[in-house]
């Protein structure tokens, strides 16, 4: 069991350093896709992910045709129709966005321009047309109509396809105000997008419309629908079930509860981020310190009265 343990812990280590080296990548030099292998591993009758650089992506395959979560970036969409048509002869008929970011929707006007229906939240639909401005302060770049989704919504959809339902349901204003979760209940299989990852402190992304208890809901919303074999597909990071959510969760609020003490105390943010009000936590959650002075600032944000 020991062993098991450690096997496991050294997995999610270098899990954890392969998305700390990607993540270097993407803001110093853009990343070599020439590089990157897209791994292919079934988790259900005809479903599996497909792990490459960025967010994790789903295929439901079969006769209706393919139902895809998420395309990472547009460089790699040809790779991710390959090993998509290893998988199935059939076309991607429909294709659903997470949330905003670009490691999840960078293929988005490739395979929109090979016909798939794209599905997100309006929320996602306008910040890809109203993009951020860049950390440099130049203009966003408006996503082009191809890479747009064609079916937005509120609340919960439902697609039959390929003898399973799939739900995408709505977690408002999480890791952005734009989330998706998407539940296959009879393969009894959830993805997350971002806002549980398996490796990394949460990222609460402000400017994209995320908040903390936004997460915390979410978090509880898995929580309540996984069943003990559940597999949890998180944004980033391995394939995990209901305990590590509700260990994240848990986590979360342990942390959120120490910097709330802090800042009552009167703390400054460099005071609070001086404190290490993660300490406790740091073995267990595989992180590099950016991600976790992230996670400790954007918390310090939330908590903060206003003025």
């Amino acid at each position: 069991m020991r062993i098991a343990r450690i096997l496991h812990l050294t997995a999610m280590v270098v899990a954890f350093a392969l998305g700390a080296v990607a993540a270097r990548a993407q803001a110093q030099t853009p990343p070599d896709f020439s590089k990157v292998e897209i791994k292919a591993t079934k988790l259900g009758n005809n479903f599996y992910t497909l792990e490459g650089l960025g967010g994790t992506t789903g295929v439901l395959a079969g006769p209706d045709g393919v139902f895809m979560v998420d395309d990472q970036f547009a460089p790699l969409s040809v790779k991710l129709m390959a090993a998509i048509k290893q998988l199935s002869d059939q076309p991607v008929r429909f294709l659903v966005n997470t949330h905003v970011h670009g490691d999840h929707t960078g293929g988005n006007e490739n395979f929109g321009k090979m016909g798939a229906i794209i599905f997100a939240r309006e929320e996602l639909r306008n910040r890809l047309m109203h993009p951020l401005p860049a950390a440099n302060g130049t203009p966003g770049v408006p996503a082009p109509a191809a890479a747009l989704p064609l079916v937005t919504y509120e609340g919960i959809v439902k697609l039959h396809i390929n003898g399973e339902v799939v739900e995408l349901i709505p977690i408002p204003r999480a890791h952005t105000d734009g989330d998706t979760m998407i539940y296959f209940p009879g393969l009894d299989i959830i993805m997350t997008g971002d806002f549980y990852r398996s490796i990394q402190y949460p990222n609460i992304d402000r400017n994209n419309g995320g908040t903390l208890n936004g997460l915390l809901d979410g978090l509880g919303v898995v929580i309540g629908m996984a069943g003990p074999n559940t597999k949890i597909v998180p944004g980033h990071g391995p394939v995990v079930g209901r305990a590590e959510v509700m260990a994240n969760r848990d986590m979360v609020l342990a942390v959120r509860d120490r910097v709330a003490q802090l800042i009552a105390e009167g703390k400054t943010q460099d005071e609070v981020l001086a404190a290490n009000p993660t300490s406790d936590f740091d073995a267990r959650v595989p992180n590099s310190k950016e991600t976790t002075q992230r996670f400790v600032t954007q918390l310090y944000a939330e908590l903060k009265p206003a003025k």
